[in-house]
């Protein structure tokens, strides 16, 4: 790894002007302030400093330079960042060679790789013919086949897993994966699209029926140890670069709707790979743009969906809005609607899109009986709690007015009880804050703020890193040891040290980068002072000098001879006294 380009390109570039790219800040005093995206935040919780050119969340601990931000946000490996902030610092970067991370999965992604080329192939000979036809009529053409990667397993029970085989893949990790059941392929004589892990990883496929066979339309790769479909949304390794530049992300319910969409320019787009939104899927979204557009079917199904996940990504502090489908004719979906009607009557769709409060208020008259007192009162509660959850008193106000036209009541009457509601909710959540308030952390020893200090310290003033090294200080655990001696090398080498560009350094060193994050995240002072690293020193032998104590004391049990007792004792007695 050639760490002096490595370097540079993170000088040249500002992490403050690239977590902005991302996330919002806000500066308060000489660091910036923002919405911590690793974890479920609210306030903000992220610090990112300028003048360090590192960022640390006070709550999840998180914390890294400006090379793990985009690793971490973007789930991509550090080849992949460094190329990102290359290209944004104007230095060519091709020629630089970056040791890639050993991933415990890659033998499995290397063998999905294998397959989805062997079906990407297989649609394109002679067997395919038939299967490029029925793409044909769904409009499906060989640019789109192309950029999906849509391929064609064949009508045989074992060309895929014969393949695999030879090249000394076995069958219990070929079923353990999902691509093999009984020592036979699982798709068989199927259109194959693959699905891809939110880094790009492909880790398993949906496979289709095409030439009218009874069976299920659709079979889906089943969860695996790569594939957990709560983790995962259709098509979001391509939207992410795509929604972050347009600033709104489109989710659709299936891969048809998105290739649809995909065709006509909109390529922000993901599709659902259930009917429910997971926490998982959320903070995936979360992290591609606060706007969101919800382009579900037209039909039942569709509309309850999209009031149930409008509702999870709206309590997620997400802006949602509606893209309502007219269910005319049977087009119930994007991909059908588009198809019949073309992209300007989509992109008149997506520009009448309604916020999910009025789509949702709008939703909740429908079946009622309005002759009935019990149904009419219980459908201007519901608006009144929806109202009630709208921060904006104008559209409040608006909805209230509506509301008192509609049903002709009094607006005074549905503003106290509006008021009453807010009044409720608001003591609500104050006793849920109560409740999700953090815990106390774990309390550290004397001898753990000593350590800590020291090596932070270290990463901050090159002189420390000469006293620890004069004064031969040992450390409590083998993994600190190894986080002080890689501090001590990497400043011999390099003959100087920052904590940003030694994030770098670790990045190939797993169990000591998350011992780093953990020590970078506490809140020490920058500028300590000799006589205080000194003092954390002087604990440090305490602590060396207590643990010897304790093997002297279990050895002195051990020893039957007297005059080797003497001696140990004498050690004990020479320690106890500082000698």
């Amino acid at each position: 790894m050639n760490n002096d380009i490595i370097n540079e390109v993170r000088q040249k570039v500002d992490i403050v002007d690239i977590v902005s790219e991302y996330i919002p800040l806000v500066q308060k005093g000489k660091n910036f302030f923002g919405v911590c995206p690793f974890h479920d935040d609210t306030n903000p919780s992220m610090s990112v400093s300028r003048e360090k050119q590192i960022y640390r969340c006070f709550s999840c601990g998180a914390s890294g330079n400006v090379y793990n931000f985009l690793m971490d946000y973007n789930h991509i490996d550090f080849k992949e960042a460094l190329h990102i902030l290359g290209e944004k610092a104007g230095i060519d970067i091709g020629g630089v060679s970056v040791s890639k991370t050993p991933n415990k999965y890659d033998r499995f992604y290397e063998i999905y790789d294998i397959a989805n080329k062997y079906y990407q192939n297989n649609i394109n000979t002679k067997a395919g013919t038939k299967a490029k036809k029925y793409l044909e009529k769904r409009r499906i053409d060989e640019e789109l086949i192309k950029e999906f990667g849509i391929g064609l397993s064949l009508d045989s029970m074992d060309s895929l897993t014969k393949i695999l085989t030879q090249k000394d893949y076995n069958l219990k990790e070929l079923e353990a994966i999902g691509l093999v059941s009984n020592n036979h392929d699982l798709f068989i004589n199927r259109i194959t699209f693959p699905l891809y892990d939110p880094s790009g990883h492909i880790v398993g496929f949906s496979a289709r029926i095409y030439d009218g066979s009874s069976q299920n339309k659709y079979l889906n790769t089943k969860e695996t140890i790569i594939f957990k479909k709560g983790n995962c949304l259709y098509n979001y390794h391509i939207a992410r670069e795509y929604a972050r530049k347009i600033k709104y992300l489109i989710i659709v319910e299936g891969f048809m709707d998105v290739i649809r969409l995909s065709s006509i320019g909109y390529k922000n787009v993901v599709a659902l790979m259930g009917t429910a939104l997971t926490d998982d899927q959320i903070s995936l979204i979360k992290k591609l743009s606060n706007n969101i557009y919800l382009s579900l079917d037209g039909d039942n199904p569709g509309r309850n969906a999209a009031l149930s996940n409008g509702e999870l990504l709206t309590k997620a502090g997400l802006n949602v809005k509606v893209i309502t489908l007219p269910n005319v004719d049977g087009e119930h979906d994007p991909d059908e609607y588009i198809i019949k009607y073309g992209k300007d009557r989509f992109d008149g769709l997506l520009e009448s899109a309604i916020n999910y409060s009025d789509y949702k208020i709008n939703s909740l008259k429908n079946g009622v009986n309005f002759s009935s007192d019990l149904e009419l009162s219980n459908y201007i509660n519901s608006v009144i709690v929806e109202a009630s959850k709208i921060d904006d008193e104008i559209r409040r106000e608006i909805i209230l007015k509506k509301l008192a036209n509609e049903v002709n009541i009094s607006y005074n009457t549905l503003e106290k009880r509006l008021n009453e509601y807010l009044e409720f909710r608001k003591v609500t959540n104050k006793k849920e804050e109560k409740k999700t308030a953090p815990q106390p952390k774990t309390r550290l020893s004397k001898y753990d703020i000593a350590a800590y200090n020291l090596i932070y310290a270290m990463v901050n003033n090159s002189e420390i890193i000469k006293l620890f090294e004069d004064k031969k200080v040992q450390l409590m655990t083998k993994e600190l040891r190894s986080l002080a001696s890689e501090i001590c090398y990497y400043y011999k080498k390099y003959g100087n040290i920052n904590v940003a560009d030694f994030y770098t350094y670790l990045n190939d060193k797993e169990e000591l980068l998350t011992i780093f994050n953990h020590i970078t995240s506490m809140d020490f002072d920058d500028d300590t002072s000799i006589q205080a690293i000194n003092d954390y020193i002087g604990v440090l032998e305490e602590y060396r000098v207590r643990q010897e104590i304790k093997r002297l004391n279990e050895l002195i049990k051990k020893e039957t001879d007297p005059i080797e007792k003497s001696k140990i004792a004498e050690k004990i007695r020479l320690l106890r006294i500082g000698d």
